[in-house]
């Protein structure tokens, strides 16, 4: 198993990318720990345990940088180690620049940007220590190219790429590798409210002439925090089906 033994955090692992995140480390030997605000996760964590797997669910925002720095140490004490975080929860705020309030502009930046800044910071110390860690972080094909109404998504995604380059050069030195992945549109409840002749549209302009499903996302996530990619560092990992070529 490509995770074997390895002490996975999984930001947003209640659904949707993060889901599938979950549910295949967990096949692929890791502990995994699912830190989501929504109820479900705790249903995830039941399901992996059910099934042979080892997971636990933690309520808690991203945003939150005590309850984030408490809980990182709780399970570090319990774990001994922390091998791998997953940045993947995330929020949209759709709505184009002159319609778009300050509101709806800082909960996007809070959840998508702050969260993973947060969150990285706290994990840093601890893989610092052992001296292993692998970072992978969700950005969007929107990040590279932007998109109609998503000047705060682009926004946040953009800056996960950048900060993701920049850990690499940071932390390189201590064994930890930072990455980020694009995926493009993809099977999941934030897609879900997209008119059907919209969504039509969307999957005749993806070269594969298809959507992708969650598990399409999660591979590259695993193949990131495996030792296979011990020598890939500050890229940004586009899944798209081949729309950002």
């Amino acid at each position: 198993m490509r995770l074997q033994d390895k002490i996975a955090i999984i930001t947003g692992g209640a659904r949707g990318i993060g889901q599938a995140i979950s549910e295949l480390f967990a096949k692929e030997g890791a502990t995994v720990i699912i830190l989501d605000l929504l109820p479900q996760g705790q249903k995830v964590s039941d399901g992996i345990n059910a099934n042979g797997g080892k997971a636990e669910f933690h309520s808690v925002s991203v945003t939150d940088k005590k309850a984030i720095e408490g809980l990182f140490s709780t399970i570090h004490k319990r774990y001994g180690k922390i091998d791998i975080l997953i940045n993947n929860a995330g929020i949209t705020r759709d709505r184009t620049l002159e319609k778009m309030s300050e509101e709806e502009w800082d909960a996007v930046i809070d959840v998508n940007l702050k969260g993973v800044f947060l969150c990285t910071q706290a994990v840093i110390p601890y893989m610092k220590a052992s001296k292993y860690g692998r970072i992978v972080s969700a950005a969007s094909n929107v990040g590279l190219r932007g998109n109609f109404g998503q000047t705060n998504y682009a926004a946040t995604k953009a800056g996960v790429i950048a900060m993701s380059k920049t850990w690499t050069v940071e932390f390189g030195k201590y064994g930890i590798t930072a990455n980020a992945i694009a995926p493009g549109f993809t099977m999941t409840d934030m897609v879900d409210k997209i008119p059907e002749e919209h969504f039509a549209a969307i999957k005749a302009s993806i070269p594969l002439k298809t959507v992708a499903e969650p598990i399409d996302i999660a591979y590259g996530y695993l193949y990131l925090a495996s030792d296979e990619a011990r020598f890939v560092s500050g890229i940004c990992l586009t899944i798209d089906g081949g729309t950002s070529r």
